[in-house]
């Protein structure tokens, strides 16, 4: 029987039943489980220096060597386990590669908690000997569950995301699967190998069979506790826009003070710029942008001591912008083909062109009121339409920019005319300039529209910019308007 893979990585949390399940795979002729190889603090098992001829110090260099030592070992399929704080660097190769079988092990997060804390709590991790059974009870903390629960949410999603991009699936097998014997040969079969299990090895002991309520010293706490934990993600808010890749050709650097400004696409861009022309001393088009990722790369090591910002906007003020340069609009900067699908298919009450006396304010509202009602619906990916740039929550635009590198102040529209200057001074700037505000958006003014049924509308459609940012209803920033 040929193997399906080359060797396995078994991708756990501790007090999951890793040694449980790693002793069932080593009972199976043709599997050899290695232990926790790329354990920091030792190799493969506690105590021990080596493993399949490789030390500890080999190791650490360079993890790929054992990597390769347990592919190329003895038997028809050679492994693993892995947990979150093992050597990061033999996951990404593992992951990528189709040839490793991921097996993941769960268990009830609650379970595995307990279980963890009353194994620090007696120093026992195994138990062989009923006779030399240690118990315990522990108190429960709710604060620290939650992070825990978290991390491994997040530990979870990362694999799922990271299988799904390259295409490849796992043997998903829980902690109460592993008494079962025929999900085990199950695994095998997966595996590709030709032995099988006639029992279940029987070597280890459960060391705590009791009910959670029965493990810990404060049961009527954690019930409440556990009772205010949102387990099915009813408070958070749905995110089906796509994911945004940093625009690192949009980045603005000044050419003598180390300061580079990334910006969101909105309205903020020209002022921005202008300001940070006027701090150097020389024309906006003197300024560095429209670098690609290896020339930012080198300005940020040939520049140390730079300061990386980026400007948010009040979500219901940038679609305001957005609508009326890029699609009321129609001369630069209009979007001829969104405006159209806008106008036609979906009724926004736009004229096909704008003229004086042609488009009254009451019209005005009307039709961005219907541009906010197609925003909720493009955020959520239910038009045709691309999500565009332009009018993307914010909070999406920092998670892409997240991917090559992260500003590190955050300023609000309405602070730049104190944070700029601010920022400048810190950089040795004993007068700097102070910055222009956003021109107001023709041919009127959010101001002249506002009111409370259009801030519920933005609030819809960015409900993320609204809760990530704290965003609370829109006024005119001073001088702006």
């Amino acid at each position: 029987m040929t193997p399906n893979f080359d060797y396995f990585i078994i991708l756990a949390a501790m007090r999951t039943g890793s040694n449980l399940l790693e002793a069932n795979l080593n009972a199976i002729e043709g599997i050899t489980s290695h232990g926790e190889a790329f354990n920091p603090h030792f190799i493969g098992r506690l105590k021990s220096d080596t493993l399949l001829g490789i030390s500890v110090e080999e190791r650490d260099r360079d993890p790929s060597t054992l990597l390769e030592a347990i592919r190329k070992a003895p038997g028809e399929m050679n492994g693993f386990r892995f947990f979150q704080g093992h050597d990061p660097r033999v996951l990404e190769p593992a992951l990528d590669d189709p040839r490793c079988a991921k097996i993941i092990l769960t268990r009830n997060a609650l379970d595995s908690y307990i279980s963890l804390n009353i194994a620090r709590e007696t120093k026992q991790w195994q138990l062989k000997n009923i006779k030399r059974r240690r118990e315990a009870q522990v108190t429960f903390d709710a604060e620290a569950f939650v992070k825990y629960l978290n991390r491994q949410h997040e530990f979870h999603l990362m694999l799922s995301q990271r299988l799904q991009q390259s295409g490849q699936t796992a043997f998903y097998i829980t902690y109460d699967d592993l008494s079962q014997v025929h999900l085990l040969n199950g695994l095998a079969k997966w595996l590709g190998v030709s032995g099988r299990l006639s029992a279940i090895d029987d070597t280890l002991k459960p060391q705590n069979p009791e009910p959670a309520l029965a493990k810990v010293t404060n049961p009527d706490e954690m019930e409440q506790a556990l009772s205010q934990i949102d387990s099915f993600n009813l408070h958070s808010t749905p995110n089906f826009e796509p994911r945004r890749r940093p625009l690192v050709a949009n980045y603005v650097a000044t050419p003598k003070t180390p300061l580079m400004y990334m910006p969101i696409r909105g309205g903020m861009e020209a002022p921005v710029a202008r300001w940070m022309a006027a701090l150097d001393h020389v024309d906006v088009d003197q300024l560095l942008t429209n670098q690609n990722r290896k020339q930012t790369r080198r300005w940020f090591q040939s520049n140390p001591g730079h300061r990386k910002f980026t400007v948010l906007q009040h979500p219901l003020a940038r679609a305001h912008g957005a609508f009326s340069r890029h699609i009321l609009n129609t001369g630069s900067g209009a979007y001829p083909k969104i405006r159209h699908v806008l106008r036609n298919r979906l009724k926004v009450p736009i004229p096909g062109q704008l003229r004086e006396g042609n488009y009254p304010v009451e019209q005005h509202y009307e039709a961005f009121s219907a541009f906010l009602t197609f925003l909720r619906q493009n955020l959520s990916l239910q038009t045709a339409i691309r999500v565009d740039a332009a009018w993307c929550s914010q909070s999406q635009a920092l998670e892409g920019m997240a991917a090559f590198a992260l500003p590190d102040l955050i300023i609000r529209e309405e602070e730049i005319s104190d944070a700029l200057p601010d920022l400048a001074r810190r950089m040795g700037h004993k007068t700097p300039p102070l910055p222009e505000l956003s021109e107001a958006d023709t041919p009127y003014s959010l101001a002249e529209v506002y009111d409370e049924k259009l801030e519920t509308l933005a609030a819809q459609a960015y409900q993320r910019d609204y809760m990530q940012f704290g965003f609370g209803a829109w006024k005119p920033v001073k001088g702006a308007e």
